[in-house]
């Protein structure tokens, strides 16, 4: 198994796995939205994705975005995706894939790489915490919904 930076070729063996990432989150299958959401992510330098492949197939991907700490005045990045196939699970690919998106995300001045996933989502949690995630017991997450103005 190997881990590398995703490429503007890898479009259509990385959508699948975005869809059914998507669809894990209780989102309906749409393919080509997938396709043109990693693209233009791509394309656009919206965000940097990596996938772990084993020969010729995708095993899982990460996608990260840049985001930046004002109090901090320092770059972070929140690490908004991760899915691994679940043929592929219990072979540790999502750690590989966290692990060099941690590497890397150093390499560009980074002070934190941040996410956050489902309070009952207790498997992915558990790797986290294995790789050194510590749970925010400081501060609270909201979210505004434009939709209601």
């Amino acid at each position: 198994m190997t881990v590398r930076e995703a490429w503007l070729s890898d479009v259509d063996d990385i959508a699948p796995l975005f869809n059914a990432y998507r669809m894990f989150y209780e989102q309906p299958s749409d393919l080509d939205g997938a396709k043109a959401w990693i693209r233009d992510n791509m394309a656009l330098k919206r965000a940097t994705l990596f996938v772990c492949q084993e020969n010729d197939v995708m095993l899982g991907f990460t996608q990260l975005y840049p985001a930046f700490c004002s109090v901090e005045m320092k770059p972070f990045y929140v690490l908004y995706d991760v899915y691994v196939d679940p043929t592929a699970r219990q072979r540790g690919v999502a750690s590989m894939l966290l692990r060099h998106a941690h590497e890397w995300a150093k390499t560009q001045g980074a002070t934190r790489v941040d996410l956050e996933t489902a309070h009952t989502n207790t498997t992915a949690q558990s790797v986290y915490e294995a790789l050194g995630y510590a749970l925010d017991s400081e501060f609270r997450k909201y979210s505004f919904d434009t939709a209601s103005i």
